[in-house]
């Protein structure tokens, strides 16, 4: 059975939003704003419901047919099939809705602290790295591809459209060799890692495999007579969410990836996180440089900082700057980019919520959390720190506005927020916020 409806908006997710008779909420997977659908349900709530499109009536204005043939199975790019302004649209939207909903902000302070959503020059291939799964069940071939969406199930693709050109085609390429490689055996490669560089041309392999025996040799030889790679290197994991690190061998060439950012070099282990769109995070920085109002009289850390995405650029600018990161490979990359960078940072390798409130009166502080936000105390520690500026860097619309409560209730007040497009054809939104001591 289907009804019809129209969807009203997107959803922080892969889902269009429309309304049944009653007015529950629909979430209709694949479905675009304007558009008039049929839809079947798959999953019934008291307070909403989850569907899938039977039947396009009258498709959105905003509607478009994706580039990948892939789209509607990869998980990776669910927003493909929707024009690239209304995706900027609803992100701006996502991040609105979040201060109104969940920071209770009303909708006119929303609208007016929320900047536009600043787009990617690149709507496409701007991606600087893969993830690519493989599969093994003999007596079939090695497949390599993406996940499917919401499933485990892998879909095989020779290409990527969202990666730089460099990688775009490396799906493919891997396959073949990965399958020469292996031959009749499992080397218990269950994860790829390719990063490559527009500006510095480096190229990285990360091969993800079990612990055990493993032909390095050969596998050096193969992978680099497939793809011009300036380092591979084998990280031994055990499948699984938590992978733990049981150690990291360099099978060719410098061990490490080369991005150049903001006038910086960044050294990047194949464990450590690195933005995926260079361009983009170049406007980040700008963004919290910005807020912060950063001159060479302050003193300013930097939580989360991973590699130093925004610690070097911060630490040419002002007269001392702090650097807490808990990843022992994003420290070790941190020192290192310091060192050839020239800048003089305090690091400090450890969790940010337990070292925040041992750095004593801070000028200006950049948090740049997981997808979780800050943890339970944070904002209290961040008071007593009593910066007159913090950026919240976010990833996630929903902690980040809990955050903002939290902020507030310690007497900081929201004064910008800015969605930054790093991830065209997804969901996905970063938004830069500038907070402002109220109290002291």
């Amino acid at each position: 059975m289907t009804e019809r409806m129209s969807i009203d908006s997107l959803t922080y997710g892969a889902a269009g939003i429309g309304r049944d008779e009653t007015g529950r909420a629909v979430f209709v997977d694949e479905s675009a704003p304007g558009d008039v659908v049929d839809v079947a349900i798959d999953t019934e709530k008291k307070r909403y419901a989850c569907a899938h499109i039977d039947q396009i009536i009258t498709p959105s204005p905003q509607r478009i047919e994706p580039r990948c043939p892939h789209a509607h199975q990869c998980g990776g790019c669910t927003w493909q099939h929707i024009a690239y302004q209304a995706q900027l649209q609803a992100k701006r939207a996502n991040v609105m809705q979040a201060l109104t909903h969940i920071a209770h902000v009303s909708p006119e302070e929303a609208q007016t602290l929320t900047a536009e959503c600043i787009p990617s020059k690149r709507e496409f291939g701007y991606r600087n790295k893969l993830e690519l799964a493989t599969s093994v069940k003999p007596p079939k071939p090695l497949v390599v591809g993406f996940h499917q969406s919401h499933s485990h199930q892998l879909e095989p693709a020779d290409s990527c459209p969202l990666a730089v050109r460099t990688i775009e085609h490396t799906p493919k390429a891997l396959r073949g060799a990965l399958r020469y490689l292996q031959g009749s055996n499992d080397l218990g490669i269950y994860r790829i890692g390719v990063r490559s560089s527009l500006r510095t041309h480096s190229t990285e392999i990360a091969l993800w495999t079990s612990p055990g025996p493993f032909p390095r040799d050969a596998a050096a030889k193969t992978l680099s007579s497939t793809l011009k790679t300036s380092s591979i290197v084998r990280i031994m994991a055990n499948p699984g969410k938590s992978r733990k690190i049981k150690g990291v061998e360099v099978l060719s060439g410098a061990g490490h990836w080369v991005e150049e950012l903001h006038g910086f070099n960044y050294c990047v282990s194949a464990p450590s996180f690195f933005q995926v769109n260079t361009a983009q995070a170049d406007k980040l920085i700008d963004l919290v440089i910005e807020g912060l109002q950063i001159d060479s009289s302050m003193r300013v850390a930097d939580l989360y900082c991973g590699v130093g995405t925004f610690t070097l650029p911060i630490a040419q600018l002002c007269k001392e700057t702090l650097a807490v990161e808990s990843a022992a490979s994003s420290v070790r990359d941190l020192r290192r980019n310091a060192q050839n960078a020239k800048v003089d940072i305090e690091i400090v390798g450890g969790d940010s919520a337990r070292e925040l409130p041992t750095m004593g009166h801070l000028d200006a502080l950049v948090v740049d959390p997981p997808q979780t936000g800050l943890a339970d105390g944070v904002a209290q520690d961040i008071a007593h720190a009593n910066p007159h500026r913090v950026a919240y860097v976010s990833c996630n619309p929903s902690t980040w506005a809990r955050d903002i409560v939290r902020l507030g209730e310690c007497g900081y007040k929201l004064i910008q927020a800015t969605p930054v497009d790093l991830f065209p054809q997804t969901y996905h939104v970063e938004t830069v916020s500038i907070l402002e001591r109220t109290a002291d």
